[in-house]
């Protein structure tokens, strides 16, 4: 144990920066475990799809939507959902969500608001609609 704390003394600085990541690994642990909105891999979300008829919400802009979608996606910009217009996907309150974006990283934002907003089962799709084609799963085009 002393051999522990003259190391300790010794490298100070080494010894704080290890800390602070100890640190920082066990609050991002604790915020994961207590985050509602969890998230999915394309095969955890094709799975929730096809097992639970979840909801894909997609939330990039219009064209983007056009462009190419998962099929069956609804479209609800995340500008709407900040706006708090959810009255088109109100009905899914209590069945599964997944919310997709380009990359993960909106669709984490938005999904976040639904649970604010009451949604129960609300789920991100990780690497969004870029990990989605890079797997080749399938995708409508829309003309709306």
């Amino acid at each position: 144990m002393q051999e522990f704390i003259d190391f300790v003394m010794r490298n100070a600085l080494m010894s704080g920066i290890w800390l602070a990541l100890l640190v920082m690994v066990v609050i991002s642990s604790v915020q994961q475990k207590l985050n509602k909105v969890k998230s999915v891999d394309h095969a955890a979300a094709t799975t929730l799809i096809n097992r639970e008829n979840a909801q894909v919400i997609d939330v990039r802009s219009k064209e983007e939507f056009k462009k190419g979608h998962i099929v069956g996606a609804n479209l609800l910009p995340l500008a709407e959902i900040k706006n708090n217009q959810l009255a088109a996907v109100e009905k899914y309150k209590n069945s599964p969500i997944i919310v997709v974006c380009n990359n993960g990283i909106s669709s984490n934002q938005a999904a976040k608001m639904l649970v604010q907003a009451g949604f129960e089962q609300v789920h991100s799709l990780k690497g969004g609609m870029a990990e989605w084609h890079s797997a080749n799963l399938p995708t409508a085009r829309s003309k709306r």
